[in-house]
């Protein structure tokens, strides 16, 4: 009675006796627990006082640290964001400050392991196992379709944009899913909401009615969320397996193995980088993120609405509905086009259209000073007209199989699904329609109102199909759109494979690049001087440059064999012994740069030099000079950042100084400051960027320097000052060039393209007496030439005045006489006489 009565009484008082009871039995524990400590009541509130004070003072304290370290890292973010150097931690970490509304938000960016690459490469090394393939190198014959190819390379691609399962793409994916399960419930009270509104309204009823309409609303509101949740999500996770894949790329791509030059002068398996991870990477992911929803969706839909329709239905439409699936995926899947394929080979094309507009664009001056406009509209032309005309034929090819996917899943499928639900109206036994409940029962009512009951459960019976009847059809529309986006699902996954081949093939060539994979084709030998016959060594870590027995190799795209320059070249340069390398062009002059940077392969021998790295290094000054994008500060310390500036404890007072040694002081006052942000290719003229390219050697200041034709556009008092400055800093100078001004800046000339076969070389030392009789050979050369002059002169007078006379036919012989030109209108005198000349010579012959 006790508890019947408590439960009569009104929600707010039933919680205040809870609250009053659960006080009282807290006061009576604080007591028992006074009784029983052997401390006093004064000393306990004096410790207690002490605890709560000690407690503040933490708190604030901790509090007041927090502040000062979050005040600091707003502060560096705001100091760095402008430059966005970002700061190194260990294992080459870099944190990015990176605006974010009124502050900036702080981004650490965690390069890709060695062990990570190391562990990845057998997956994008060694192909699956199929008939024919061979371990190693993929093979490029593999067609883009729907093989085990494509679960194999879609399996790589996925252990790259989801390492592990704590990553933050698995959040993405579960919470992806989470919504994909919700909107499928949702569907399911849809359709029920919908056959009880249309229950309701042919019955008459419309209080039950209205409530319908706000359940559909409140319904409508969350479905509305739902849905827009996973478009989000499914934009998230699109980002997220980019910048995955982007980060890995570019840790491959632009690592210390050079990947990003050999993967175009030396590979040539990718084509166009820029292509692949600009555009194909990036639908890559959008298709991949599309396709787990368009397939997790749908087969969620499927295994629940037939479930739903088998306890309506029963197990005949179950069945037909199984066949319908299989038929229909079946014959898509026989007269389903290669989408792959042509999906692989539309991206080539994009990418060679592509590369055609970036060729024009770096090349612009060089054409414009040609006139060469019209040949390269005609060359643009033909490359878009490839395009256009490869993807009109796509185009075509998919109108035919649109018709047929259109009319199979959209109209055939409807009309199974009205014949389907049709079912417990007209065959309720096999159907599996259970009867209304509250119906009447025989014999259960008086005669009188039989007529009356009668029609009432008739009328229920009717209301109760009409809702069986909304609900399944609800379902029905759901189910036929959850399998048309399940075959809709094929032809997006025949595309995707297309992407998949194009990603894969981009990150297998970086991994066999980066690992140097050569390989021979199956059941051949390796190329002669093929970056399969690589034998050399290349050494880093000595103190100066050195090549013993070393073959000059132009090498060729793989795996076709190089073109050998000279046959076995072999110098040592040491501490301040200076080396011009002179001869000339095509002898192989900048390829021995090349060799010595690690761009072409060392075939034979042995190649040593020092590292990169530190004023112990070497640098190199190439042919073209470079300038990155960036300020003024950046073009001075480039490959340095500002921030590897600061830390080595350098100001501009000290670039200044260099600028001002390599004759370019006037460029900060001219350009505005340090900080000016310009295009500086189009800014310096050719004399500058070279000047430019010394002032980042003498900012350097390492131990050798290799200096390409790095003065060419230089005068020669200047150039002059620049070599004695690199010298008096401890630079060690190997130059190539063809100036022999050059001689006295240097302590030994390398002659390349000596001999019959133009591959033999000499070393010599200058100043020495082998050197300078070899001068003295050269000069006492030109001076016997110069001599012969007036005699070829005098000879050249007497073959002019022999042309000039013709024999004149009808004349005695012996006789002779002169033959005049004809006159010609718009010329002069002297264009005649030149025609004259070309008559003359022409009868006489």
């Amino acid at each position: 009675m006790a508890a019947q009565s408590t439960l009569r009484q009104p929600p707010a008082e039933r919680i205040l006796q809870f609250f009053d009871h659960y006080y009282e039995c807290l006061t009576t524990r604080l007591h028992n627990l006074e009784r029983r400590s052997p401390l006093s009541k004064r000393t306990t509130q004096l410790l207690a006082t002490l605890a709560l004070s000690l407690s503040i003072i933490t708190a604030t304290y901790g509090g007041f640290k927090l502040y000062r370290r979050r005040k600091i890292e707003r502060d560096e973010g705001h100091r760095l964001v402008r430059r966005n150097s970002g700061l190194r931690g260990k294992d080459g970490e870099r944190t990015l400050y990176v605006p974010y509304k009124n502050s900036t938000a702080k981004v650490t960016v965690h390069p890709t392991k060695q062990s990570t690459f190391e562990a990845h490469r057998r997956l994008f090394l060694r192909p699956p196992k199929q008939t024919g393939l061979e371990s190693g190198v993929p093979p490029t014959n593999i067609k883009p379709g729907l093989n085990m190819a494509f679960i194999h390379q879609l399996a790589s691609l996925m252990s790259i944009m989801i390492p592990h399962w704590s990553s933050k793409e698995t959040g993405l994916l579960t919470t992806h899913a989470v919504f994909l399960l919700l909107r499928t419930y949702l569907s399911l009270v849809v359709a029920r909401v919908d056959g009880e509104i249309v229950r309701d309204l042919v019955g008459g009823k419309g209080k039950a009615f209205l409530l319908g309409l706000a359940k559909w609303l409140s319904i409508g509101a969350v479905s509305s969320y739902t849905n827009s949740m996973i478009k989000f999500l499914q934009s998230k996770i699109s980002i997220a397996f980019r910048t995955r894949l982007t980060r890995y790329i570019h840790d491959l791509y632009l690592g210390p193995q050079l990947a990003y030059y050999k993967l175009h002068d030396l590979d040539g398996g990718a084509g166009q980088a820029d292509q692949f991870i600009t555009q194909d990477l990036t639908v890559f992911c959008d298709s991949a993120a599309a396709l787990y929803s368009s397939l997790g969706k749908p087969l969620v839909d499927l295994i629940t609405f037939n479930f739903q329709l088998y306890r309506s239905l029963g197990p005949l439409a179950l069945s037909g509905l199984l066949i319908n699936y299989f038929a229909t995926a079946t014959l898509l899947r026989k007269l389903s086009p290669p989408f792959g394929k042509m999906k692989a080979v539309e991206g080539r094309k994009e990418g060679e259209f592509r590369a055609l507009h970036a060729r024009l664009i770096a090349n612009a001056e060089e054409v414009a000073f040609y006139a060469g406009g019209p040949t390269e509209h005609v060359l643009l032309d033909q490359g878009f007209r490839e395009l256009r005309k490869w993807m009109e034929g796509m185009y075509k090819i998919k109108v035919g199989y649109n018709m047929l996917e259109d009319f199979v899943l959209k109209y055939s499928w409807s009309a199974f699904g009205y014949l389907v639900t049709s079912l417990p109206v007209f065959l309720p036994a096999l159907g599996g329609l259970r009867e209304v409940e509250g119906g009447p029962k025989a014999g259960s009512l008086p005669h009188d109102s039989a007529r009356e009951t009668e029609d009432s459960g008739a009328s229920d019976r009717s209301g109760g199909r009409m809702k069986q009847f909304i609900t399944n059809k609800r379902l029905m529309l759901s189910l036929a759109d959850a399998g048309g986006r399940m075959m809709y699902s094929i032809k997006d996954l025949s595309e995707l494979a297309g992407y998949t081949s194009r990603v894969y093939t981009l990150i297998s060539t970086l991994h066999r690049v980066h690992a140097n994979a050569y390989t021979p084709p199956r059941g051949s030998y390796p190329e002669l001087f093929g970056l399969a016959d690589v034998q050399g060594t290349l050494h880093k870590g000595f103190d100066g440059v050195r090549l013993e027995n070393v073959p000059v190799v132009a090498p060729s795209l793989y795996p076709i064999g190089g073109e050998e320059l000279i046959d076995n070249l072999s110098f040592v340069v040491g501490p301040g012994d200076h080396l011009l390398i002179t001869g000339p062009n095509g002898a192989g002059k900048s390829a021995v740069s090349r060799i010595v940077a690690g761009l072409w392969p060392t075939y034979r021998g042995l190649t040593s030099r020092p590292r990169r790295t530190g004023q112990d290094g070497i640098m190199f000054l190439p042919q073209r000079p470079y300038l990155s994008p960036g300020t003024l500060r950046d073009q001075v310390i480039y490959p340095d950042t500002e921030l590897d500036m600061r830390e080595s404890g350098r100001r501009e007072s000290e670039l200044l100084a260099i600028l001002e040694q390599a004759k370019l002081g006037y460029l900060p006052e001219r350009e505005g400051g340090w900080d000016t942000k310009k295009m500086w290719k189009d800014v310096l003229s050719g004399g500058e960027k070279q000047r430019m390219g010394i002032a980042r050697l003498l900012y350097h200041e390492p131990r050798y320097a290799f200096i390409d034709e790095g003065t060419s556009a230089v005068s020669s008092d200047v150039e002059g000052l620049l070599y004695e400055t690199a010298k008096r800093k401890g630079i060690t100078l190997i130059t190539i060039s063809t100036r022999a001004s050059l001689k006295r800046y240097h302590s030994y000339t390398l002659t390349l393209g000596l001999g019959e076969e133009a591959n033999e070389y000499e070393l010599l030392r200058i100043g020495t007496a082998t050197e300078k009789s070899g001068v003295e050979k050269e000069l006492q050369e030109l001076r016997d030439r110069l001599g012969r002059v007036e005699g070829w002169k005098r000879r050249r007078e007497e073959i002019e005045e022999e042309l000039g006379r013709v024999w004149v036919e009808g004349k005695e012989e012996g006789a002779r006489s002169e033959l005049r030109a004809p006159e010609y209108e718009g010329e002069g005198r002297e264009g005649a006489e030149l025609m004259q000349g070309d008559a003359v010579s022409e009868g006489e012959t």
